[in-house]
This record gives structure tokens, sequence and C-alpha cells, in this order.
């Protein structure tokens, strides 16, 4: 491993991919544990651990003298926090809560809380219906828990159905019963 001891570009681009993974990591271990995934994020923080010692040792040795080193990892730290964040969103891992407050305007939409219902429960939404009332009247309530993967899906059939609606999502650790459709 001479080559982490002296300025190449290998040495750089060693230091950048690996503090990329290294921060990518981090973040897959801190929705994991997050979650009470600890089996699945011990592994990770293993290899993040590992990773963190072969690049955070390589730039430590001779940074004095080559600034380069420091500067890219930084960046790196950066990128990777970017790229983690891109790939999470995809991953979508975990479960997830959707409120939808729905104004209850007069008695031409009485029934739109129940029809969305309905429309939502065919695409195979678990939704529960409860009555509200908020500062300006009576307000339904949709309660819907699915897996995060399925939130923009829902959220696109609610608005297309009642754009005033109004709608909160929550991170959920654990759900227990009830009916939840794995897609």
């Amino acid at each position: 491993m001479d080559f982490l001891s002296e300025q190449s570009i290998w040495l750089y681009i060693l230091i950048f991919f690996g503090r990329i993974m290294e921060t990518l990591l981090g973040i897959i271990w801190l929705i994991l544990i997050s979650r009470g995934e600890r089996l699945a994020s011990s592994v990770i923080m293993l290899m993040a651990t590992g990773l963190w010692i072969l690049v955070a040792g390589t730039v430590l040795v001779g940074f004095q003298t080559d600034i380069l080193k420091s500067i890219i990892y930084v960046l790196a730290s950066a990128v990777g926090v970017y790229v983690g964040a891109s790939i999470e969103e995809k991953l979508a891992l975990g479960l997830s809560s959707l409120q939808v407050i729905v104004p209850q305007d007069n008695v031409a939409h009485e029934n739109q809380a129940f029809e969305l219902a309905k429309l939502l429960r065919s695409k195979d939404f678990a939704v529960t219906v409860l009555q509200g009332k908020g500062r300006l009247g009576k307000r339904d309530i949709l309660t819907l828990h699915l897996k995060r993967k399925r939130i923009k899906t829902a959220i696109k059939i609610v608005k297309a159905q009642i754009n005033n609606a109004v709608i909160v999502v929550n991170d959920v650790k654990s759900i227990s019963g009830g009916y939840l459709k794995n897609k």
C-alpha cells in the first residue's frame, strides 16, 4: 500500500470516493438505527468505521505537507451527504403516517372524504376516517399508515380529488396490527 503514502491521483481518488461511501453508510446507519434495525445498523456501522479508519488515516499521514488531502476529504463529506440523502430518498425505508384533513364547506362536499377514502382503498391503502372540528367548522380526517415508498402515490391521489386538503406526513417507528399492503 505504498501508493497511500505518496502523492498520486489514486490517493486523492481513494480519499474522495472512500469518504463519500463512509458518509453514505453513516446516513443509512442513522436511518436504520432510528427505525429499530439493530443488526443491520451494526453491520453498516462496522463497514463505515472500517472505511473511516482507512480514509481518515490516509488523510492524516502527512496532511501538513499535503493540504489537498484535507480539502478533498472535506469536499467529499459534502458530496457524501448529498448523495446519501438522495439514495435514502429513493430507498424510502420505513413506515409513515399520512393525515389528510378535509374541510366540509357545505352539504355538496360532505361525502368528499368518504369518496376519497373509497378511492384510496381501491388502490390498496388502509384508510381510517375520523370526524373533527377545526376553527372554521367540521373536518373529516383521513389517516393512512403506509410504507414510505407509497407516500408520493397517496398524495397524488389526494391532490387530484381535493385540492384544498391539508396533508401531514409523519415517520412511524413501528405498526402492530391493522392492514398494510406489501407493495
